[in-house]
């Protein structure tokens, strides 16, 4: 269901606020997750806003979900920043990664409390853990390439910088995006956390720009597709010529939509030694961080009940 006018709940309701939030397999799969972990009958709602929509729309969704008393949190993505700046005041508690980054994915209630959480800098990580060997970075002196330098992109490289020690470094990070002001708040925050990895920030409005820096990375490094286009929105932010780094790894945020980047990617596997992963195993860790938080029930990161929950979800993938 998607709410075009909030209307009050009327059994506990929790809210999924994004772009196409019909379209993403959360519809689908939450309520079974609700089964299993015995949370009982609560449903699903899912609140489309534009990108960088009116800051009023983004106030009138946090005061909804603050003073009705069935509406227990929800989950943000795409509007990370935009929401938490247009509606800070309404929170009586962030979390230290939101008061640093400037952006919450997860709204939840205790007592009479909203609170907001910035959850990515530890699902980012988590997800990057489970398929980057342990002692990859020092084993290959690779580089990690972020295309695009939203919410989502700052929070991996927070995890790398608050998270992990030296040896667990690349050897150094580049992150491009296609306007200048998320570069420059991006390297606000690293200038505050950053342990003493090479940054580069680049400003880049085409695609052949990203081709360039993609093409020059060393043998092993990661490339990441953080720019939200495949998904939110039509394209890649690469051209069909780029050349991806022998024996690399490529990561795709998106696990849904017309994924151009993905497809760029498969076409080079075998003669590039590729590994490819997409964003389901981030969904995976996104949604069940959230759901613990508004819940204020821990759900494990792994072992047997994760496993389940995984399973779960590839049943309606």
């Amino acid at each position: 269901m998607t709410v075009n006018r909030l209307e009050r709940a009327s059994r506990p309701t929790f809210y999924f606020i994004g772009v196409t939030t019909l379209k993403s397999s959360i519809m689908r799969v939450f309520p079974q997750w609700m089964k299993y972990l015995n949370f009982g009958d609560v449903e699903i709602r899912g609140i489309d806003c534009l990108i960088h929509d009116n800051p009023q729309t983004y106030r009138d969704i946090v005061a909804f979900i603050k003073q009705d008393p069935l509406s227990l949190g929800g989950l943000i993505t795409t509007h990370k920043m935009d929401l938490l700046a247009a509606s800070k005041d309404y929170f009586e508690y962030l979390d230290p990664y939101a008061e640093l980054l400037g952006e919450i994915s997860s709204i939840s209630k205790r007592f009479s409390q909203l609170r907001g959480h910035a959850k990515d800098p530890i699902t980012s990580g988590l997800a990057m853990e489970s398929f980057i060997p342990q002692s990859y970075w020092q084993s290959t002196n690779a580089e990690l390439c972020i295309l695009g330098a939203g919410g989502a992109s700052l929070a991996l490289t927070c995890y790398i910088m608050k998270q992990k020690k030296r040896y667990e470094w690349p050897s150094r990070i580049i992150v491009t995006n296609r306007s200048q002001p998320r570069l420059d708040h991006m390297k606000e925050i690293h200038n505050i956390i950053n342990p003493g990895i090479p940054v580069e920030y680049i400003h880049a409005r085409e695609a052949v720009i990203n081709d360039s820096i993609v093409n020059d990375l060393k043998p092993g490094s990661v490339v990441v597709n953080a720019t939200g286009l495949g998904k939110d929105q039509e394209g890649s932010p690469l051209t069909n010529d780029v050349i991806f780094p022998e024996h690399g790894i490529v990561w795709e945020f998106n696990y849904r939509g017309n994924l151009v980047f993905l497809d760029q990617a498969n076409k080079q596997k075998k003669d590039r030694y590729l590994t490819i992963e997409d964003g389901w195993i981030y969904f995976i860790y996104g949604w069940t961080q959230v759901i613990s938080e508004v819940f204020n029930s821990e759900i494990p990161t792994s072992g047997p009940v994760f496993d389940d929950l995984c399973r779960i979800a590839a049943e309606y993938r």
